[in-house]
């Protein structure tokens, strides 16, 4: 009888820059030689993209390949400083709806120093919203901005993915994130739909916590924690720091998940000063490349691997960044370190918890339908203006000079902080001042804007922006002055 051969799976694979090739090369040894079945097509992307003039960092090519195999394993790549360069990393993840980002970070104590012997969290991060739309604009001489957007859907996806996360990997808590004392709309809504997803899993444990006092609490008690979702911003920087909490950044894999296409990575940069030099830590590619295993169906090569690389640790067989006398028997380069794992593949840890990859499990990860659409109704409209050395009482006087019918000037802000009417003499302004119209009696619409905006050009003002203010089935859809 003829032996069929098993089906492998297609991938993209980018080496990237600086020590990406080197750690690119070690990874897929390790997976070759624990015997992953992997159709390899290589792509280029990063700096020597960039340096062609693409300031987007990946060629028309990379994007075929990527929506045919809907697998990348990528190397951290360099991008350029200024000069309107775009993160790769955004744009591939937006680009194709990497909507979560996952971070499983868990201590080697004592085989790699901690102060966090049983710290085993994982962190997943909304991916692709936030202030990470990289929206920014220069409006005056003195301030620019950034425009932080969440969306319902955005957040239910991922907030609901690390629900399914948590129950198909036996995590017996899932724990919210957010700043929604502060920014109550925003951070409000996501904490809005953790609460209402979080009642159709009454078999896992639920909690939110203010972002700031949570991370405390993390970096103090990481073992409180289990399974952590949170927008893109705080997710970025405290799974940053969740892994340094384990030994080293340099360990630490993620993976990008989306319905089309996923992407799986390390989390450290490139790191141009080490490249070359048979010096960097395969071991956070390696983690995204187990994560990109598991992820197509090959469980068991992830799991072996993963022990090989675990009884490696504990061998103390260390690269330099996590090398330590007090625990490591031999410094290794990232050539030696791949040789090692894969002389240990089909061993286990002696000391730490074996890695269990169970059978991929499937999530319900629908967006479920919201209900009817809010009745929406256009109140008024703030309108920005750049006047340097400018006086709160003054601009009211001459706004209220103008021919402005059906709405009023209730109040001045600038950065957030009413000045008129009856504004503290202590407030610092710069010269962005947002001057608030609501209707005066009646209906209120978009040739009312056009109205305010064209009188006040007329008299001089420099409109450069408008933000439109809305009610949803008669709540109040826009925030209030601090001080109002």
């Amino acid at each position: 009888m003829a032996v069929v051969a098993a089906k492998k799976t297609p991938i993209t694979v980018a080496y990237g820059d600086g020590i990406g090739p080197e750690i690119m090369d070690a990874t897929l040894r390790i997976l070759h030689g624990a015997g992953a079945l992997l159709d390899i097509d290589r792509i280029e992307i990063g700096e020597s993209i960039y340096k062609r003039g693409l300031q987007s960092g990946i060629e028309p090519r990379a994007w075929e390949s990527l929506r045919r195999t809907k697998v990348f394993l990528k190397a951290p790549i360099t991008t350029p400083q200024g000069g309107g360069f775009k993160s790769l990393n955004v744009t591939v993840r937006k680009t194709l709806g990497m909507y979560a980002n996952v971070r499983p970070c868990a201590s080697l104590y004592p085989y790699v120093a901690t102060k966090n012997p049983n710290m085993d969290l994982v962190i997943v991060r909304e991916n692709e919203e936030d202030v990470y739309g990289g929206i920014e604009h220069r409006q005056t001489q003195d301030l620019v901005q950034c425009l932080k957007l969440i969306s319902r859907p955005g957040s239910e996806r991922v907030v609901r993915y690390a629900f399914e996360y948590a129950r198909s990997h036996a995590r017996k808590k899932v724990t919210c994130f957010s700043k929604d004392n502060i920014m109550k709309m925003t951070d409000g809504l996501f904490h809005t739909i953790f609460d209402e997803i979080a009642k159709e899993y009454p078999d896992i444990e639920n909690e939110h916590w203010i972002v700031d006092i949570g991370s405390a609490k993390m970096v103090d008690t990481p073992d409180a924690f289990d399974v952590l979702v949170m927008e893109n911003l705080y997710g970025d920087v405290l799974s940053d720091v969740a892994a340094q909490m384990t030994g080293s950044v340099g360990l630490a894999g993620s993976a990008n998940i989306g319905d089309h296409c996923s992407m799986f990575e390390a989390i450290h940069g490139s790191a141009p000063r080490r490249a070359g030099q048979n010096l960097a830590n395969p071991s956070g590619l390696l983690h995204g490349a187990l994560l990109m295993l598991s992820h197509v169906g090959q469980g068991d090569v992830a799991e072996r691997i993963h022990n090989a690389w675990l009884r490696t640790i504990e061998d103390g067989i260390h690269t330099y960044d996590i090398y330590d006398e007090r625990s490591s028997k031999q410094k290794v380069g990232t050539r030696e370190f791949a040789d090692a794992v894969i002389a240990r593949i089909g061993l286990e840890p002696e000391h730490l918890r074996p890695a269990r990859y169970a059978k991929r499990a499937e999530m319900d990860l629908r967006v479920r339908p919201v209900g009817p659409r809010a009745r929406k109704e256009h109140v008024g409209v703030d309108v920005f203006v750049d006047l340097p050395g400018a006086q709160p009482n003054t601009i009211a006087e001459r706004i209220a000079a103008l021919p402005i019918e059906s709405a009023k000037l209730t109040i001045i802000a600038n950065r957030g902080t009413k000045v008129w009417p009856d504004g503290d003499p202590d407030t610092f302004w710069s010269d962005h001042w947002a001057c608030r119209f609501e209707r005066d009696g009646g209906t209120f619409s978009t040739k009312d804007v056009l109205r305010i905006i064209s009188a006040l050009d007329a008299a001089g003002f420099d409109v450069v922006k408008t933000e439109g203010l809305y009610e949803f089935d008669g709540a109040r859809g826009y925030s209030l002055a601090q001080g109002q």
